[in-house]
Order: structure tokens, then sequence, then C-alpha cells
């Protein structure tokens, strides 16, 4: 099984901070700035982290502008 890829914007000053924290937790995703300009990044997700992810980037969505990109 592959790694999910999932798109997110991003307030642009705030990336670096994004990928330290993401990964800061060994093998949980891969952060790629897509355009940093636009602040749009992009997660790859191994399987079974699915759901921690998804609630990092919830409790980290209280705290700074995180928006999911379809």
């Amino acid at each position: 099984m592959q790694a999910q890829r999932w798109r997110y914007r991003v307030d642009r000053r705030a990336i670096a901070y994004l990928k330290f924290i993401i990964e800061s937790y060994d093998n949980l995703a891969l952060v790629t700035t897509v355009d940093p300009r636009e602040g749009v990044v992009e997660l790859q997700v191994p399987p079974g982290c699915e759901a921690t992810v998804r609630e990092l980037m919830a409790d980290l969505g209280s705290r700074m502008l995180i928006l999911p990109l379809e």
C-alpha cells in the first residue's frame, strides 16, 4: 500500500514550523512545500498513520491557518 498525499494551505510563514512539528514524529508523515508563495504543502502519509495525522492537523489548525485542499 502506498502513502496517501494530502495537500493543505497554511500561512506561508508557518511552513517551517509545520514541517518541524510533523517530522519530529518519526515516520509519521513527510512534508513537501508545493508552492511557498501560496503556502501549499503536501503531506505523504504512510498507511496506518492517517488517524494520527488527522488529529495532529486538527490540533495545529486550532492555533494556525490550515485548510485542506481537495
